[in-house]
């Protein structure tokens, strides 16, 4: 079975978001850039299944600007056979939007013809939560959201997903789309050798245009704006003096 995991470049989690002076959006300028988290596990996730022999190969597939080739060598590095690299845009600030993206992601799976599709369940920029979900449903395969964890059996997925009242496992018929949650495992870190070889294995690119898919922006960003500074704690002195503060807050 062939794995395909879709990442993402992204501001890395670590750095404080800055944005532009004209509120246009967030500045990257001089910034680092790294794998969504999310697709890192998803990543980490599709090797361990190649590691137990269920998955035969693992091809990572990034879909942006240029530079997202440094995406794709860090999932090769994890232990990625192969990587795709569709350049759809050469502007770093443009973001190509879900539904394009998962168009284009329907075109590598009718090429690729994988067993199971391992995406992050949202990329940590914009928080759409969306393109594996419309993937799915462009593929019409079946879809698991939220996963936390996954079992492969035969053409059957058991997943254990996430929801709001605690844990919910399912099952759904391969081929399929699963999206991954935080507590799905723990990346694993490159290694430098990893790293050299990685350098060595298969990077295709392609364009939109070789999937028949417009990438023209549908949304516009009217505004970006800073969250509002929070204000300075005060310390109570006393229990009496903490009670009162809570009463005339309203919080009893």
């Amino acid at each position: 079975m062939k794995v395909l995991v879709p990442v993402k470049r992204v501001i890395d989690y670590n750095v404080k978001v800055r944005v532009r002076a004209d509120g246009s959006g967030v500045d990257l300028a001089n910034v680092k850039m790294s794998m969504n988290p999310f697709d890192e596990i998803a990543v980490e996730e599709a090797i361990r299944l190649k590691e137990a022999g269920t998955a035969t190969e693992v091809v990572a597939v990034s879909i942006g600007v240029k530079q997202a080739q440094e995406t794709l060598r860090t999932a090769l590095a994890m232990g990625a056979d192969r990587a795709i690299l569709v350049v759809a845009s050469e502007d770093v600030h443009q973001d190509i939007e879900p539904l394009a993206v998962a168009k284009i992601l329907a075109g590598v799976v009718k090429d690729e013809a994988p067993g199971l599709v391992l995406c992050g369940k949202q990329a940590i920029d914009n928080d759409m939560n969306a393109t594996g979900q419309m993937l799915a449903a462009l593929l019409g395969w079946g879809q698991a959201t939220f996963a936390s964890e996954l079992k492969v059996e035969g053409e059957t997925a058991t997943v254990t997903r996430e929801v709001d009242g605690g844990l919910q496992a399912i099952s759904v018929r391969m081929p399929a789309v699963v999206t991954v949650d935080l507590r799905m495992n723990e990346p694993r870190y490159a290694s430098l050798p990893n790293i050299m070889k990685a350098k060595k294995k298969p990077l295709e690119e392609k364009t939109p245009a070789d999937y028949g898919v417009d990438v023209a922006p549908r949304l516009t960003v009217i505004k970006t704006t800073e969250p509002a500074s929070r204000k300075a704690g005060v310390v109570a002195k006393s229990v009496d003096e903490l009670v009162d503060m809570i009463k005339g807050a309203g919080l009893v």
